[in-house]
This record gives C-alpha cells, sequence and structure tokens, in this order.
C-alpha cells in the first residue's frame, strides 16, 4: 500500500511543528512563549495551529475552552518525506549526485567523508 503523502509545510508552520516536536504537547500559550522577538499576535500562532490540525499534522486535546496541542506527524517522518521530495527533485533520485552537489557547494572534510563511509558500510552489513 502506498504512504499517504505527507504535506510540505510554511515557514511559519515548521516553526511551530519544531516546537510542538521538542515539547510534546502545548498550549498556543506555550509555542508562544518560544517565539524569539518580535513574537506574533497570540491570534496568529492560533491560527497557524489550527491550519496545522487541518493539514493532519496536529491534533488536540480539550480542557474547557482550552486546547492542548500536540503533532500527529514526527519530526522523522517528516524530515524523511522532505529529502525524498529533494532528492527526486533536484538530484533525479540520485543520492551520490545529491553528495557530489553537496560535497562541490559545502566542501566535506576528510571527517565527514570518512563519517559517510562508516554509515555506507553500517547500511550494507544491515541489508545483508
Amino acid at each position: 500500500m502506498e504512504k499517504k503523502r505527507i504535506k510540505e509545510l510554511t515557514k511559519a508552520e515548521l516553526q511551530v511543528m519544531q516546537f510542538l516536536w521538542s515539547m510534546e504537547r502545548a498550549y498556543v500559550n506555550d509555542l508562544l512563549e518560544m517565539m524569539p522577538e518580535p513574537k506574533p499576535a497570540y491570534n496568529t500562532v492560533s491560527t497557524i495551529v489550527r491550519i496545522l490540525e487541518k493539514k493532519g499534522f496536529v491534533s488536540h486535546e480539550s480542557f474547557g475552552k482550552t486546547h492542548r496541542y500536540y503533532p500527529l506527524i514526527d519530526r522523522d517522518s517528516y524530515l524523511n518525506s522532505m529529502m525524498k521530495r529533494i532528492l527526486n527533485s533536484f538530484f533525479a533520485g540520485s543520492v551520490s549526485n545529491m553528495v557530489s552537489f553537496l560535497s562541490k557547494k559545502e566542501g566535506l572534510s576528510v571527517d565527514e567523508v570518512g563519517k559517510m563511509m562508516e554509515i555506507i558500510e553500517n547500511g550494507k552489513k544491515q541489508e545483508q
């Protein structure tokens, strides 16, 4: 069965999700406290959370008139989906093309290349 495609988040939505992933459960006021200055309005954060809920990223528990929000999609699942999207959109699905691009643009150190080789070797061992 094909997995449901995870939607891409806007910058503001991703910022809220980052806080929710780190806090696990939060009220809008908790999220607002975490935000850097200048802080957005309470209603802005509340609207973003409701949009995230509509998109299926967040749900809530009700406590009277207040809601405590929690993520439905974990950080790793979102990251995996976005990396696949980038890999397919820009590198024709080729990890080696992506690594080549990063090494040219970012100038990988010998230590980083060594770590990558170690990851590849560990991946091969797990496949066997």
